[in-house]
Order: structure tokens, then sequence, then C-alpha cells
């Protein structure tokens, strides 16, 4: 990673303090394409967009594309699609859209530069000609406090159509980083600033330190007129037909460490070898086939208490054999009920007998956790994901009840020990 390497290595070096600023682009800077697509794309999906606004926003986005004209008209199509609609239910459509579409598409380097920013104490902000709806939730996910952008104009709670302000595109992203650093005691001599296209150079050279990233071919040439260094980021991974056949691999580990699981536990008579043999042999051969290897911190916290209720964050489907893999014996789980019918997950929840919680119905998840509460009093430890669901990002969620209530009424001691993270090789 030469380019982060470098780039991290001179914030590291920078001052210290919040009237450094470090100001980032958000559609191409922090994230691999332009959010307003994902946008567009989730509305066509929904059959909520007219003939009309479809061959608008075509031939605006090729005046802007191919021609280089600037955003506003495409901006003007945009916001004027969404007249008459509540300003808080457009900010939930990009709540929702963010999970759903953005959060893939964030460059997982940006966020080291991000922290590697606020680790000096810098006021991080984005600066961006997007709307509001598309920038608040991605902002709020990568630790970013300040925002700039291109707001949508109300009235009592309802978008009007049109801008409020300007659209922070060009000298007006430029402009509004000035007005930033003047209120807040912005050094921009000493500040930072990231950007993709062409039209970043004004913002750019707001700053003492531009840094054009991921940079168009306007933006290179501009780069190099003015010495300015470029850096690039790894792209977010894509399904592949690598990681296709890795994950059919894993699976097959899965279901190999399965059957000789309850192979060795008929011919024992007994459920526990099962169960040990299912997650040592079956987590064993599926890491190995998705070539993922463990790097453990504190492995001998895994031991020291049990029985207890491990709490993780919930990345990916790949946890649960991570599990499998650290807690090795005398455990079970809680998963949502749709789980029950997963022809990969049922079998091996079946084994282990882990208690399946309908998260719709508060009453009933209580009844479906007391199973649970009866195995840590039996000398069974616990794994549960207190997110309740698979997170989007890598930023924790709000941790829901459940884990500290069993915990609680079998008298057993939680573990925050499960923080699961990918690591570069």
């Amino acid at each position: 990673m030469p380019d982060i390497d470098g780039l991290l290595s001179e914030i590291a070096k920078s001052p210290e303090g919040p009237q450094i600023g470090a100001f980032f682009d958000f559609d191409g800077t922090l994230i691999d394409g332009y959010s307003a697509v994902a946008y567009f794309r989730d509305r066509l999906l929904a059959r909520d967009v007219g003939t009309r606004e479809l061959l608008k926003s075509i031939t605006e986005s090729f005046n802007v594309e191919i021609r280089g004209q600037d955003v506003h008209r495409l901006v003007a199509v945009g916001v004027g699609a969404l007249a008459g609609r509540s300003a808080a239910d457009v900010q939930d459509m990009g709540e929702r859209l963010f999970k759903k579409r953005i959060a893939p598409m964030v460059f997982p380097e940006a966020r080291l530069l991000i922290d590697a920013h606020k680790a000096r104490g810098h006021t991080v902000v984005m600066a961006s000609s997007a709307l509001s709806f598309q920038t608040t939730a991605a902002a709020r996910d990568l630790g970013i406090d300040h925002v700039l952008c291109t707001r949508m104009e109300s009235v009592d709670g309802v978008l009007t159509g049109f801008v409020d302000g300007p659209i922070l595109w060009g000298e007006a992203k430029a402009t509004a980083v000035r007005e930033f650093a003047d209120t807040f005691g912005i050094d921009l001599a000493r500040s930072y600033a990231y950007g993709n296209g062409a039209e970043d150079v004004f913002y750019l050279e707001t700053v003492g330190h531009p840094r054009p990233l991921n940079p168009s071919s306007g933006l290179e040439a501009a780069a190099r007129e003015r010495g300015w260094s470029t850096a690039r980021l790894t792209k977010p991974q894509h399904l592949s037909p690598e990681l296709v056949l890795r994950s059919v691999a894993a699976y097959t580990g899965v279901g190999a460490g399965f059957a000789a699981g309850i192979g060795l536990g008929l011919l024992n008579r007994d459920r526990r070898t099962a169960i040990e043999v299912t997650a040592s042999v079956g987590s064993e051969l599926a890491l190995a086939a998705a070539g993922v290897s463990l790097d453990v911190v504190g492995a001998e916290n895994l031991w020291a208490e049990r029985p207890a209720v491990f709490i993780f964050n919930h990345q990916s489907q790949l946890d649960v054999i991570i599990l499998a893999a650290l807690l090795r014996t005398d455990f079970t789980g809680v998963a949502k009920k749709e789980l029950q019918r997963d022809p990969m997950f049922a079998p091996l929840g079946w084994l282990a007998d882990v208690a399946f919680v309908d998260r719709a119905n508060t009453e009933e998840a209580k009844k479906a956790l007391a199973p649970a509460v009866e195995a840590l009093k039996e000398g069974r430890s616990l794994a549960m994901a207190p997110e309740g669901t698979r997170s989007a990002t890598p930023r924790l969620g709000q941790f829901k009840k459940g884990a500290f209530h069993v915990a609680m009424q079998a008298g057993g001691p939680i573990l925050f020990l499960l923080h699961i993270r990918p690591c570069p090789r």
C-alpha cells in the first residue's frame, strides 16, 4: 500500500490540534463511484422515476461527464424531483440507501486517513456538492463531525424542489471551505484537502497541503502543473469468481466438519463430541478454504473465565466460523429466527442448541432466550452479537440489551473480547 502508507506517514508527522483542517470530498474520493448514481438506481428499481425526469437526467449527466459542464442543471433535475416530499422521509431514505448501497462503496483506506487526522486532533470536514441526504449517514459512519454540502429548501418540513444556498461545486466549494475556516479558526495554510475531480482544483488550492486522491485525468494534469503529489486508494473488494469459489469451498469445509462431527457423535453416543468436532474441524477447513488466517490478540482471555457471554461485532457470514474456531467447545449462541430456515445454518443451530429469536416480537424474544440462560447456568458459554444484525460498515452499531439480560439472569460474566475486523495481509 505505497500510496496510503506515504499519506499516513505524512499525517503522523503533521502538527497537532483542531486548528489544522482535513477536508474530504465525498464522491470518488471517499467512495468508489457516485452516491447520486446509487440513489437514482434505487429510484429506478422502485419505478419512482418518470420518463421526463429520466430523459432530463440522462441529458444532463452527458453534459457533465462528456461536455464538462458544471452540475447545476443536473442537481436542479434531482432536487426538483423531490418537490412535495417530506424532508424527514427523504433523510430516512438516505439512511437506508447508505446501508444498502453506499457503505460497500467506501474506500477502506479512506477510513485510515480520516482516523489518522482525528488521532492528530485535526478538524475533519466533508466538503461535497452532494445533497444532505446523500452525505449525512456516510459522514456519521466515517466519524466526520462537520459536513459542507448542497442543502435542499424546505417549508414546514416539505421540500420545495429548490436548493437552499449555493451548490458546492467548483469555486463555491472553495468559498464554503474558506468561510468554515474563518468560523472555526482553521489555519488553511497548514491544512489538508482531498479531492478527485478537475472541478476540485479551486477547493484544493485553499489549503497548504492539497492532496488529489483517486484523481481524474483532468485533476491529474492540473496536479502535474502545480507540482501536487497524487495518490490512489485500493478499491473496495467486490464479488469476483475467486471469492465465489472460496465461499463455496468454505461452505464445503463447514459441511465436512459437520458430517465428521455427526459421525463421531453417533459413534460415541455423545452430542458434545459432535459439537466439538464440528466446531474445530469445520472451522479450520472453512477458514483455510476461504484463505483466512486469524491474528488473535488476548487469546488467553478466551479461556480465563468460563462459562461467559462472549459478545462480538457482526460483520459477515464468516463470523460464525471465526467464533467456532476461537471458542472451540462448550458454547452455544443466539440467532435471528429467520436462520431456522437457512439450509447451512439450521443444522448447525440444531446441533449447538442455538436459541432462535423473533426480533419483531419482544415478548417472544424474551421467552426464546430462556434456554440460553439455562445453558449458561449449566456451564456452557454463549456467543451473541449485541448489535442484533449484521453491520454494513466496520463501525459498531447500537447495542441491544439481550446479552446483558442473559448474563444478569444467569450470573455469568460478559467478555467484550471478540472485535472481528479484516486486516491487510
